[in-house]
């Protein structure tokens, strides 16, 4: 199964071709569209989607016994850090055609370096008088950005740092002559009239080192977003609604309108309880979030950079994530809800806190709750070089996310008062 997931992986470099992948499945399940712009119409025991911007999606799964029901929500994103072109993108001066492209998110930047680069994103398209949008990923080898030779860069070595505006620059073309738009007009074949693109990385997912690693660009955060809606896609409870969020714009902030600080998921769901006649407080007091995305594994060359004793490893199990100032929703009400979960499928798990003079990062879990506040669980699953555009996880690790989020949509969680 986790070939299918790498094949996913290399077909979705973006979060538009992500939710488009994602969307293409629940079509092919029979799970309904609906649209924001109209009323909802749910039924007990159908199977619904929305998307929001092509690239953010809320899917859910209605049961059939619902005096008391529950939401059980996984939430994770789709976006991950990169290059995105500007306006007004080729930088020309006779000898060079560039592409004038700007950082998105936090990524390593030597990372992107000397490697082959696509296109991937969306593109604005006009046909019979309206604009619409398609998610494309432009499957061929499209540009490079080369490192300075080490006899012209002596400290390349040394701690160099790239200016994102100097040393980050994909070259395209020799001379002056290409145009980008008319570019992605023959690879479409749509009169395109704008685009939001980013830059893709060209290498293939691979599993290795007889089985135990595979590493691929975007692990970061799709490895969790397809677990979760592996997980969630032919799961029912009859007495709750599960639901599969994949927010985009996690690796900004999440303060955008398909972002997980925004109103998405909050009226999606008050849409459809009150399209079940279910009233809305009691239902969340009774249901329960598990915010999902990936975790640091301990470092092979650095294990001075974990806590000396909360330091998930691969192939050990979902990793439950600390912070006492919040950082992750995780406190011992959440986790001992989900591990209760998790020992009876026989799931292992392991604990992740940074080192107590280390800041860490952060994910959407507490964002999504301030919109829609209910018990909530951070997890994830360790890998190596989070934000390289070539990371590293393990095989096992897939298998037990689907397990023990598999066991969350099908067992019943009672909260505490």
């Amino acid at each position: 199964m986790i070939n299918e997931m790498l094949k996913f992986l290399d077909q979705s470099p973006t979060a538009f071709n992500a939710i488009k992948n994602f969307t293409d499945e629940l079509d092919a399940n029979g799970y309904e569209r609906l649209s924001e712009k109209e009323i909802f119409q749910i039924e007990k025991g159908h199977k619904y989607y929305v998307t929001r911007n092509g690239s953010s999606l809320i899917a859910f799964n209605v049961g059939e016994r619902l005096d008391n029901a529950a939401l059980k929500i996984v939430a994770s994103h789709s976006d991950c850090p990169g290059f995105k072109v500007k306006p007004n993108a080729l930088i020309k001066n006779g000898k060079f055609t560039r592409l004038n492209v700007e950082v998105y998110g936090g990524p390593i930047l030597s990372t992107w370096l000397d490697r082959p680069l696509g296109l991937a994103g969306r593109i604005i398209y006009r046909e019979n008088g309206l604009v619409k949008t398609k998610a494309v990923n432009i499957d061929e080898d499209f540009a490079i950005i080369p490192s300075v030779a080490i006899h012209m860069n002596r400290e390349a070595n040394n701690g160099y740092k790239n200016n994102p505006q100097v040393d980050m620059i994909p070259l395209v073309a020799l001379g002056d002559d290409f145009d980008l738009i008319n570019y992605l007009k023959e690879k479409t074949g749509l009169d395109v009239v704008n685009y939001d693109l980013y830059l893709s990385l060209r290498q293939k997912a691979v599993i290795y080192s007889n089985k135990q690693f595979f590493s691929s660009n975007h692990i970061d955060n799709l490895e969790c977003a397809y677990t979760s809606f592996k997980a969630f896609l032919n799961n029912f409870e009859e007495d709750a609604i599960n639901i599969c969020a994949v927010f985009d714009n996690e690796e900004v902030g999440s303060l955008t309108r398909q972002g997980a600080n925004s109103d998405f998921m909050y009226y999606t769901i008050k849409r459809v309880l009150e399209s079940l006649n279910l009233d809305y407080p009691s239902t969340v007091a009774r249901s329960m979030l598990v915010s999902a995305d990936n975790a640091h594994s301990v470092h092979p060359n650095h294990e001075e950079l974990s806590d000396p004793v909360n330091r998930p490893c691969m192939n050990q199990g979902i990793v439950i994530k600390y912070n006492a100032n919040q950082s992750y929703t995780s406190d011992a009400l959440s986790s001992a809800l989900f591990t209760e979960v998790l020992k009876k499928r026989d799931v292992p798990y392991q604990y992740f806190t940074n080192r107590s003079d280390m800041r860490g990062g952060g994910t959407l879990g507490n964002i999504s709750n301030s919109h829609v506040s209910i018990v909530s669980v951070d997890i994830g699953l360790p890998q190596l070089a989070m934000h390289s555009c070539y990371e590293t996880a393990g095989v096992k690790d897939f298998e037990y996310m689907i397990k023990g989020l598999s066991a969350f949509y099908q067992e019943k969680i009672q909260i505490p008062e």
